[in-house]
């Protein structure tokens, strides 16, 4: 059966810029791509399209974002024929790491890549931000540079980064909640801020902030902690992901993230991962 990758992201900086009209809220963020990952396996059925999940909080029926992304294609494409898809999933959910749009956009670019059906890059990223807001970045992955809603994308560059340790937390942080509480957490409001534009300069990290951190880590202190747990552990930078709830921290060296990732035990989760600069 062929299988296709679905990467996890972390966010590398976060400012919230404004609120739109329709509710949704402006940002800028860099999106990082790193190799922890759910897989898709996709083949013709038996008997009309199916979906299933290894994970049994995963709702398997026309909610599920990667049934509405098969319904998409099935829009746009006539005569399309039916597949199973599989998912086995690895990506904590509800922690701030991009799976479910990562798991979106694996559908569009797997079925389009085996079923000939020869979309490009751009036409499946006009699809997927019908999905959701960062979908879009999961079809090419890699480093990209995110404005708007987080769908408008361009080309970016980080420091280099070793390993990536994510600490995940059992608290689940509502990011609906989360976009609606931070207004009042942030002393200038809204605001671009001081977002660098990344050159590749270590001293960099310092420049990153996530305006989501002061709300989630007066809320849930817990959640603040790993963060001074992880800079304390030599991680040349720590942040949380999004609204969280995991925290991530860049280690220069692989072995020192290797040893940091031994001072955390459950009911915490823990993953070692790598940065992907180039999707194969």
């Amino acid at each position: 059966m062929p299988e296709f990758s679905s990467y996890a992201k972390i966010n590398v900086g976060l400012k919230i810029t404004g609120r739109r009209q329709d509710g949704l809220h402006t940002i800028r963020t860099i999106f990082q791509e790193i190799s922890l990952k759910d897989t898709l396996r996709i083949e013709p059925p038996e008997h009309g399209f199916q979906f299933s999940c290894n994970h049994p909080d995963i709702p398997q029926n026309e909610t599920n974002i990667c049934v509405r992304a098969w319904n998409r294609l099935k829009q746009s494409t006539s005569d399309i024929p039916d597949v199973r898809i599989e998912l086995d999933k690895q990506i904590p959910m509800g922690a701030g790491l991009g799976g479910g749009s990562s798991n979106a956009a694996a559908v569009l670019s797997g079925i389009n890549e085996l079923l000939g059906l020869g979309y490009s890059d751009s036409e499946l990223e006009r699809m997927a931000v019908e999905l959701g807001a960062d979908v879009p970045f999961f079809i090419k992955g890699g480093v990209q540079y995110a404005e708007g809603v987080g769908d408008e994308l361009s080309s970016s560059q980080l420091p280099v980064m070793g390993a990536v340790l994510l600490i995940t937390p059992p608290t689940k942080v509502s990011t609906k909640w989360a976009y609606a509480e931070a207004i009042k957490y942030l002393p200038d409001g809204y605001s671009t801020g001081k977002f660098p534009a990344a050159s590749g300069n270590s001293e960099e990290w310092k420049l990153f902030e996530n305006d989501f951190e002061p709300l989630v880590f007066q809320t849930y202190p817990e959640i603040g902690t790993i963060k001074d747990r992880l800079l304390r552990l030599n991680a040349v930078f720590a942040s949380l992901s999004g609204s969280g709830s995991t925290v991530f921290g860049i280690f220069e060296d692989e072995a020192d993230a290797r040893k940091a990732l031994t001072s955390f035990s459950p009911p915490l989760q823990t993953f070692l991962a790598h940065p992907i600069k180039i999707r194969n």
